[in-house]
């Protein structure tokens, strides 16, 4: 099963973030979602967190064996002052490239309290399987060789 996650500016972010003294990173850009994924018997299970994020303003695509979600945490407006701002606004995003012995046509996909969980199953034909083998052995028949 292969894994790989691709987001490869988020090091130069980071280092972006340091050297300005931000712990927000540049605000071009969307954020990276947290996630955790594992494989319990015949499928492939990944969570994201998304907290405060309304389930309207998450898409999930499929294009070959890539997964793409994104979703949009909408900043409060209002007629007061902000004193602190430390949780990340604005759209994140998150691809996956996923080994070919994963069905992405049977992806199903929840939210509950703040969670994205995708479940992906593994293709029938990565799964492992008996061979039969036959009751009786190929015959040959002997000639005799005559000199």
């Amino acid at each position: 099963m292969l894994l790989r996650t691709t987001d490869p500016f988020r090091d130069l972010d980071r280092l972006t973030a340091q050297l300005l003294g931000s712990g927000m990173g540049t605000t071009n850009r969307p954020a990276v979602m947290p996630m955790d994924a594992w494989r319990e018997g015949d499928r492939f299970v990944v969570e994201f967190d998304l907290p405060g994020v309304a389930r309207e303003s998450i898409d999930i695509d499929v294009e070959r064996n890539v997964l793409t979600i994104r979703a949009e945490r909408v900043a409060g407006n209002g007629d007061w002052q902000r004193l602190a701002s430390e949780r990340t606004h604005g759209q994140f995003s998150r691809q996956l490239v996923l080994g070919d012995n994963l069905d992405l046509d049977h992806v199903e996909a929840g939210y509950d309290n703040g969670v994205l969980r995708l479940v992906v199953p593994v293709a029938e034909k990565a799964k492992p399987r008996k061979v039969e083998i036959a009751g009786t052995a190929p015959t040959r028949e002997t000639q005799a060789i005559e000199a």
